[in-house]
């Protein structure tokens, strides 16, 4: 198990405000140099074919935008079982609509095993289709973040 790589896999759109928090992150950590094993995805849906990205791994680093945790652009650290076990109430909760949670939940069933999951996520502020660009807070929470995620790797 040593030798499977780490997956960070970064969830959003960025055709929706605070909700390329993800993608904002990938395009961070893409422009460092990663560990040979780490492997960084984005999944801007958290459909069925995400599963993919938790499977082979040692370990997997969820980012994705939350709500309800914090003021716009607080970071937060959470466990997938918390994550998973909210899923069912997602849209009335932390999370910006059925997601990653409910990926979450599913994961059992369609993986042998499924790897230790964190998620690291900003506070949104503003969330809103087809209104591209991040909040100023969000947008300052993107390198804490990608640090954050880099000293998971060193």
């Amino acid at each position: 198990m040593a030798s499977e790589p780490l997956h960070i896999v970064c969830f959003g759109n960025e055709l929706h405000g605070d909700d390329g928090f993800g993608p904002a992150v990938h395009a961070r950590l893409a422009a460092t140099a990663l560990p040979a094993d780490v492997r960084l995805m984005r999944a801007d849906l958290a459909g069925l074919a995400a599963i993919g990205c938790f499977d082979g791994c040692r370990a997997a680093i969820v980012v994705d935008a939350v709500r309800g945790f914090g003021p716009p652009g607080s970071l937060h650290e959470l466990d997938a079982t918390a994550i998973a076990a909210g899923a069912a109430d997602e849209v009335d909760s932390g999370f910006h609509g059925a997601g990653v949670g409910s990926l979450l939940r599913l994961l059992p069933a369609a993986l042998e095993r499924v790897p230790p999951i964190r998620l690291v996520g900003a506070e949104i502020a503003h969330l809103a289709a087809f209104s591209p660009g991040l909040s100023a807070p969000v947008a300052a929470a993107v390198e804490q973040a990608a640090a954050r995620i880099r000293e998971r790797w060193a």
